[in-house]
């Protein structure tokens, strides 16, 4: 499925728009709003947060440029990014805390997988739409415009990507600019209006990547409803401030007991669902989250995080923790219940897929297991035993979570 079908199944009730970065992000908490209050019971859960994430795709940066960039060589090997030394450490540990750089603010990473690590970051001059929409703001569409206008701000969705050595590609960022900051080999790329690969940039979209460390890179992505900030040199402010910290092992309020055979763990969330479903709702309040798959995934050669570009990820399922008000739909507590819609093709032609949900005996968190999307094989009986092998920890004690390492082998 192509980036801007994607965006039209969360608009697909509204008519035809420009598709502006504002347009996308409101677009996106809307659906988040939408799946609290109910409106995905006619269909997946997951595929609610699956399209979330895929309103904020990063198409393979291939947009063209009004002018010619200068390459980029992906070896150099001559050169030593000087700096901090970085500590190894497993995938699925954070190695750097948030800080800021100016008006720009990094926060804490919550999203880690086997190739990177990902943080959100907030701008003073902006407002950031990483929370759900009340449901007020449901009602009134458009609201987000307004709020903009009335406070003086435009809308920001950014965040930092810290991959692993090896992961990031520079050369592969088409048309991208070769450029030195404070010392260190950097890219620069504008991103096209809307983030469809078939329409011009847009100034407001931008990505700037660098490398850390010799062979390793970060990259930060902003997406702004103003095209001059950030600009490509505030968002370089970032480079000085990312600094190596004690490697800490992310940690999650379940363990899996069930896992089919062949599948294994991609990324997580702590204290977000994982993956960019959980940075583009960072602030949502859930508690935690894994997305598998079966399907070979590259550790390489990345200029995204694996849920950034089309068919990134495929025949995999998403295990979420959640407060209640996240959910779709109202089981009886203690029980496990799960749910498939066959006959309801997604706009894609594939299937809605199936989904299991468990309620706390309380009623106040809610246990996910979805299966979303085209290239899935996964049947409801399995998503029901992996859902009802998962151990859910106390969601307010994090003394209770398990290192991910641990929690996500069965």
């Amino acid at each position: 499925m192509r980036l801007h079908d994607l965006v039209d199944a969360v608009t697909g009730d509204e008519p035809p728009m420009s598709r502006t970065t504002d347009d996308i992000v409101m677009a996106g908490r809307r659906a988040e709003r939408r799946r609290r209050a109910g409106f995905a019971s006619a269909g997946a859960a997951g595929l609610v947060v699956a399209v979330v994430a895929g309103a904020f795709v990063v198409p393979t940066l291939g947009a063209e440029q009004s002018s010619p960039a200068a390459p980029i060589v992906a070896g150099a090997a001559a050169y030593k990014p000087a700096g901090a030394e970085w500590p190894e450490a497993v995938p699925f540990t954070f190695t750097f805390s948030g800080y800021d750089a100016g008006t720009l603010h990094v926060q804490d990473p919550i999203v880690a997988s086997t190739a990177y690590q990902i943080a959100s970051v907030y701008s003073d001059g902006h407002t950031s739409n990483d929370k759900p929409m009340t449901a007020q703001e449901v009602e009134e569409q458009g609201d987000a415009f307004l709020r903009n206008r009335e406070n003086g701000k435009p809308s920001l969705w950014a965040y930092l990507t810290v991959y692993r050595p090896g992961a990031f590609d520079p050369a592969k960022i088409k048309d991208g600019a070769s450029v030195t900051v404070a010392g260190r080999r950097a890219v620069q790329a504008t991103l096209p209006v809307g983030l469809d690969p078939q329409r011009p940039v847009d100034g407001g979209n931008k990505l700037f990547a660098w490398e850390y460390a010799d062979n390793a890179w970060a990259a930060v992505t902003s997406y702004s409803g103003d095209k001059a900030t950030p600009s490509f040199e505030e968002l370089g402010g970032l480079v000085e401030g990312l600094k190596p910290s004690r490697p800490t092992p992310a940690l999650l309020p379940f363990k899996v007991g069930y896992l089919p055979d062949g599948y294994v763990p991609l990324q997580i969330g702590t204290h977000a669902t994982s993956g960019l479903g959980g940075i583009a709702t960072a602030r949502a309040g859930d508690y935690g989250g894994a997305t598998y798959t079966k399907s070979a995934v590259p550790t390489t050669g990345l200029t995204a995080p694996y849920d950034a570009t089309e068919g990134g990820i495929k025949d995999g399922f998403r295990i979420s923790v959640i407060p209640s008000s996240s959910a779709d739909q109202t089981p009886e507590p203690g029980v496990t219940e799960c749910y498939d819609a066959p006959d309801r093709p997604g706009r894609d032609g594939s299937p809605l897929g199936s989904w299991c949900q468990f309620w706390s005996a309380d009623g106040t968190v809610v246990l996910e297991v979805s299966a979303p999307g085209r290239g899935n094989t996964l049947s409801r009986v399995e998503l029901e035993k992996i859902a009802k092998g998962i151990t859910v920890a106390d969601v307010e004690d994090e003394s209770t979570w398990t290192p991910a390492a641990t929690a996500l082998r069965a």
